[in-house]
C-alpha cells in the first residue's frame, strides 16, 4: 500500500468531488443544504486557497481515498475554524486513514492559530460521528457561523 497526505492541488478537484458526492449517494444524504449541492465542492482547490484553510488529500497508489479540511468559515467564533468535507471511500475506512487525515487537519487548525474546530454533520454518518466523539468533539444545540448547509442538524465543537 503505497497511501501519501497531501494537500489539495487543482488536479484533484474532479476526483474529490466525485469521491464525496458518491458518499452522499451511499448514505442517501445527497438533498439540499448539504455540501452535495454546494457549489464550492466543485473547485475545492480554489476554495482552500482562502487565507486561514487548508485541504488534506489521502491518496493510496495514485487514487484519491478520501480527504479532509480546516476552513474559517464565517461567522464563527474568534479563533475557531471548521473542519470541512472530511470524507472517506468505504472500501478505506476502519483502517486508521480517516483518524490520520483528521489529525492532519488538528495540526493545520493549530500551526494556523485556531483554538476550536466546530463541525457540522447528518445522523446517517453514525461511524463519522462516533469519530468525532472518540477525538473529543462534543455535541451542540445548535449550529454556529454561517456554512449554509441548513440540511445540516448536528453541530459538534472541539478545543484545540
Amino acid at each position: 500500500m503505497d497511501l501519501i497526505f497531501r494537500t489539495i492541488e487543482e488536479r484533484d478537484n474532479t476526483e474529490i468531488a466525485e469521491l464525496i458526492r458518491t458518499v452522499f449517494r451511499e448514505f442517501n444524504i445527497h438533498k439540499p443544504g448539504t455540501v452535495y449541492f454546494d457549489p464550492t465542492t466543485d473547485n475545492l482547490y480554489k476554495l482552500f486557497k482562502t487565507p486561514g484553510s487548508e485541504y488534506w488529500i489521502a491518496e493510496e497508489n495514485g487514487e484519491i481515498i478520501g480527504g479532509c479540511g480546516v476552513f474559517p468559515t464565517p461567522g464563527l467564533p474568534e479563533g475557531c475554524a471548521e473542519l470541512v468535507k472530511f470524507y472517506l471511500s468505504a472500501s478505506h475506512r476502519g483502517k486508521g486513514i480517516g483518524w490520520m487525515l483528521m489529525e492532519k487537519t488538528f495540526d493545520s487548525a493549530k500551526r494556523l492559530g485556531y483554538r476550536q474546530l466546530y463541525l457540522e454533520s447528518l445522523p446517517e454518518l453514525k461511524r463519522a460521528i462516533s469519530l468525532y466523539e472518540k477525538a473529543k468533539f462534543r455535541f451542540l444545540s445548535g449550529p454556529l457561523g454561517e456554512s449554509g448547509h441548513f440540511g445540516c442538524d448536528i453541530w459538534m465543537l472541539k478545543d484545540l
